[in-house]
């Protein structure tokens, strides 16, 4: 501490440099505290309260397997299942198919259950009513509905490609969750009923438990899936937190992908860190013969080229985890990829963790060059020209 002020001005002599240095650290550690902050959140955050109770019992093959209607009644007798609900995937087209734009979930439900599973959706009671009251109802997260401008009464017609028939739907209400995703269409299971009337495919896609204690899901998911162990469909049943996260194995393996980006990015900051720091150090070897003349220390010296590296590093992680919480708050805002996402932030170890990182980084990009300047002796230094 006694050479805080001789450290800070040598990270302020060459301004230029050391603001682009700053600028690109600021950029690498944005980026990697996105990724890290969405790691965590996938592999080590709690699930959203609302979403603790709730399982799904989903074919053991795979989702695209259909499973028979009764098993509902079956599942409902298992101890500590408080709701089961069927749902089921229908696809289709709305306008255009060959524009992801025009993308979103579009759910057949037991309108009758969903409220009673989804505690956590906000809908005005006259708009729930309705949409239990009309088989051909449907209701929207907000986001979704403010996406297309849907507004309560209008028609959604989407063509069928899953399924031989089209959906002609009204918008019987919009639905709100600060913990669910907000981009999916739910319409009334009974108009697959009425369309699909004695035909086989009228099936189950899914069936999403609500337990009486989150602490129950292990032992609810194991049960309904004994139960159905020598049935002609085997089951599957995991958290819906899981759940989620099944369908981002499609992409490949989100670890490795997640973890290759965080490393490749941190090599790039180390080889900036270090590159800036040869430089540094080389236009200032005179300087350092003389204040070995001085009487300054070779291990004085050397800490004080490694502490002005780690400020400028520390400065440039603060800069960049700052723009990265920013980034997350926009992520938070936008469409919800998985669930997790509508909560996303940069957690307390991961800002800690990240910023001893950046330390960590300045640190050993100068160890060479410190070690070099300390160890070059007082004759080479002062005759030092380049």
């Amino acid at each position: 501490m006694r050479f805080l002020t001789l450290i800070v001005k040598n990270c302020l002599r060459n301004r230029r440099r050391s603001f682009l240095t700053i600028f690109s650290l600021s950029i690498s550690l944005c980026l990697l505290g996105v990724m890290a902050a969405l790691y965590y959140a996938l592999f080590f955050g709690a699930p959203p309260t609302a979403q603790a109770r709730r399982a799904v019992t989903r074919h053991k093959v795979s989702i695209v397997f259909p499973m028979p209607i009764y098993y509902r009644e079956q599942i409902r007798k298992v101890r500590g299942v408080e709701e089961v609900a069927i749902w089921q995937w229908y696809g289709g087209a709305y306008r255009d198919s060959r524009d992801q734009r025009n993308f979103f979930p579009r759910l057949a439900v037991e309108a009758d259950r969903l409220f009673k599973i989804y505690l956590d959706y906000q809908i005005p009671d006259e708009q729930k009513q309705a949409f239990i009251r009309d088989p051909a109802g449907c209701i929207l997260g907000r986001s979704l509905a403010d996406r297309f401008n849907f507004k309560v009464g209008d028609k959604i017609l989407i063509k069928g490609d899953i399924f031989p028939f089209d959906l002609d739907l009204t918008v019987r209400g919009i639905y709100s969750s600060e913990e669910s995703n907000e981009d999916t269409l739910w319409f009334n299971f009974k108009y697959l009923e009425n369309a699909l009337r004695n035909s086989s495919r009228l099936a189950a896609g899914t069936f999403t438990i609500l337990a009486t204690d989150a602490a129950d899901i292990p032992r609810i998911s194991k049960e309904v899936d004994e139960l159905f162990a020598n049935a002609p469909a085997p089951t599957r049943t995991e958290s819906e937190y899981s759940f989620g996260l099944s369908f981002l194995s499609f992409l490949g393996n989100i670890k490795v992908i997640l973890m290759s980006i965080c490393g490749a990015v941190t090599f790039t900051i180390l080889l900036i860190s270090a590159n800036t720091m040869a430089m540094s150090v080389r236009e200032r070897v005179r300087e350092v013969g003389v204040l070995k003349t001085l009487g300054f220390q070779s291990s004085t010296i050397m800490g004080m080229i490694l502490a002005e590296s780690a400020i400028i590093a520390l400065i440039g992680g603060v800069v960049g985890l700052s723009i990265a919480q920013v980034l997350c708050i926009g992520i938070r805002q936008g469409p919800a990829i998985v669930d997790q996402t509508k909560t996303l932030t940069i957690q307390p170890p991961v800002l800690l963790a990240l910023l001893g990182l950046s330390m960590i980084i300045g640190i050993s990009s100068a160890i060479v060059p410190a070690w070099n300047a300390s160890r070059t002796n007082i004759i080479d230094a002062l005759r030092f020209t380049d």
